[in-house]
C-alpha cells in the first residue's frame, strides 16, 4: 500500500474544515434538540440564553415557537418583546418595524411600549434608501416619528426623533431637487420650472431656496426661447417677472450677474417681438 504524505498546509486546512464542520453540526443538533423538547419553560430558558449571547437567529427560532404557547399568559409580553428585538439586532428592520408596532398595539400599557413605538419609526428610518430611489419608507418614517413626538413630548428620545424627521425631510427635498434638475438637463424646461416652484412651496425655509429661485428664472427663460413664436411673448414676460421676484429677495446673490444677462436677453427678445408685431 502506497502512503501519501500531505504538505503541512494541506493537513492544516483539512483539520480546520473538520473542526468547523463538527462545530456547525453540533450547534445545529443542539438547537434541534431544544426544539424537540416539550418542556416550554426549558425552551424559554434556552431562548433567553441565546438572546443574552447575541445569537439572534437561534433565539428568534425558539421565541417564534413559544409565541403561540405563551399567548394569553404572563410570559407572552416578555417573549414578544425579545422576539421583536431579535429582528432588530439582526438588522432585519422590515420585520422589526412590524413587530415593534404590533407590540405597541398589543400592549399599550406596557413600560416598553414607548420604546417600541420609537424603534418602529427608527427601523423605517434605517430602511430609507438613498434619495434617488423610492422614498416610501422615508415618508412612513416621518409619519411614525412625528406621531411619537406628538404623543411623547417628554421622552428622552425627542431630540433624536426630531433630528431623524429633519434628515428624512432633507432626503425627500433632495429627491425632488434631483427630479427637477433632471428635467432641466433633458431640456424639459417647463417641467423643470414647475418642479422647482413646487419644491419652494413644499420647503419655503429651505437652505437651497435661492438656488431653486435661480433655476426657475433660467428654466422659464429657456422655455420661452425654445417655444413657438406665438407663445414666446407671454413666456418671456414670465421669465422677466421671475427675474424681478428673484432680485427683490436676493439683491446680492452669487447668481445675479448671470441672471441679469438672461433678463437682458429676455427684454431684447420682447423688443424684437414688439417690433415685428408693429410691422
Amino acid at each position: 500500500m502506497r502512503i501519501v504524505y500531505l504538505p503541512f498546509y494541506m493537513k492544516y486546512n483539512i483539520i480546520l474544515i473538520l473542526v468547523v464542520t463538527l462545530f456547525v453540526t453540533s450547534c445545529k443538533s443542539g438547537l434541534e434538540t431544544i426544539q424537540k423538547s416539550k418542556d416550554f419553560n426549558y425552551k424559554l430558558q434556552k431562548a433567553d440564553e441565546y438572546f443574552d449571547k447575541k445569537q439572534w437567529s437561534k433565539a428568534n427560532v425558539l421565541y417564534e415557537e413559544l409565541l403561540t404557547i405563551f399567548k394569553g399568559t404572563k410570559n407572552f409580553e416578555a417573549v414578544y418583546y425579545k422576539y421583536a428585538f431579535t429582528f432588530y439586532n439582526d438588522r432585519n428592520y422590515l420585520a422589526a418595524s412590524y413587530h415593534f408596532k404590533n407590540f405597541a398595539e398589543l400592549f399599550p400599557k406596557s413600560s416598553n411600549t414607548d420604546e417600541c413605538e420609537y424603534l418602529n419609526a427608527l427601523c423605517l428610518f434605517n430602511l430609507s434608501p438613498e434619495y434617488t430611489l423610492d422614498q416610501s419608507n422615508t415618508v412612513k418614517s416621518i409619519g411614525e416619528m412625528q406621531t411619537f413626538v406628538n404623543t411623547h413630548p417628554d421622552s428622552k428620545k425627542i431630540k433624536e426623533a426630531n433630528e431623524m424627521i429633519d434628515a428624512s425631510r432633507e432626503k425627500l427635498e433632495e429627491k425632488d431637487k434631483y427630479g427637477a434638475e433632471l428635467y432641466y438637463k433633458i431640456s424639459e424646461y417647463k417641467a423643470a420650472s414647475v418642479a422647482f416652484e413646487q419644491i419652494l412651496r413644499k420647503y419655503p425655509d429651505s437652505k437651497n431656496a435661492e438656488y431653486y429661485q435661480y433655476m426657475i428664472v433660467k428654466s422659464s427663460y429657456y422655455y420661452a426661447k425654445n417655444s413657438i413664436v406665438d407663445k414666446q411673448e407671454l413666456r418671456y414676460n414670465t421669465a422677466v417677472a421671475n427675474f424681478k421676484d428673484f432680485i427683490k429677495v436676493y439683491t446680492k446673490s452669487q447668481y445675479r450677474s448671470e441672471l441679469e444677462k438672461i433678463n437682458t436677453l429676455s427684454l431684447q427678445s420682447l423688443k424684437k417681438i414688439a417690433s415685428h408685431d408693429s410691422n
